[in-house]
């Protein structure tokens, strides 16, 4: 079984008692390939894969800010600060795992929020034949399923899913799926003041 999130709806990770929340896995899913590409539109390129990126912002207990993310080589740690890791980089989204973002839970306490974000880093910003699916995963619970069922943007970057700290014991996630222009525009809509540049892989 699995809990299909709401847009604006919080709900909270279920802590076990004792061992805490452990590993938290949030995985991105999605298909390279766009639907229905005619020949003119393969001819312009237009077939190209679409290349999604998964990555979140974090901010810790103690003023830490920064981003986990391939963009960068900036894929973070789970055995110090931030207790966040990316695994890799799916260029194709053929992998079948797709691309996966960890935090330790454990870590909850140093921990004040992260916000899940994707961007298409190739390809054209069409989000619908991207067709993105987000499954949280962690010990004991059902998973947290978060559709990106919005799609009337242009825009390349998708802001995904909030956590949030609550009473260093556990985390309330919440649905967001909001187009943004970029990493700057991301990070001023949930007043994240970091400074951008631009990088690449």
């Amino acid at each position: 079984m699995a809990i299909s999130l709401e847009k604006g709806k919080k709900v909270n990770l279920q802590k076990k008692e004792r061992t805490g929340l452990g590993e938290i896995l949030v995985n991105l899913n999605w298909n390279s390939r766009p639907r229905n590409q005619g020949f003119f539109a393969s001819l312009m390129g237009g077939g190209k894969g679409i290349d999604l990126d998964l990555g979140c912002l974090y901010e810790l207990k103690n003023g830490r800010k920064g981003a986990v993310q391939a963009l960068g080589n900036a894929f973070g740690s789970l055995k110090e600060p931030p207790y966040i890791a990316l695994d890799g980089d799916d260029r194709t989204g053929a992998v079948t795992t797709g691309e996966n973002l960890r935090i330790d839970g454990n870590r909850i306490a140093e921990i004040r929020r992260v916000l899940v974000y994707t961007f298409i880093y190739e390809g054209v910003a069409n989000w619908q034949q991207a067709d993105a699916t987000v499954t949280i995963r962690y010990p004991g619970a059902e998973d947290l399923i978060v559709k990106m069922d919005s799609f009337n943007s242009s825009d390349i970057m998708c802001g995904l899913v909030l956590l949030e700290n609550v009473n260093n014991e556990t985390f309330s996630v919440e649905k967001i799926v909001q187009f943004y222009k970029g990493h700057e525009a991301l990070d001023q809509a949930f007043h994240w003041g970091m400074r951008w540049k631009a990088g690449r892989k």
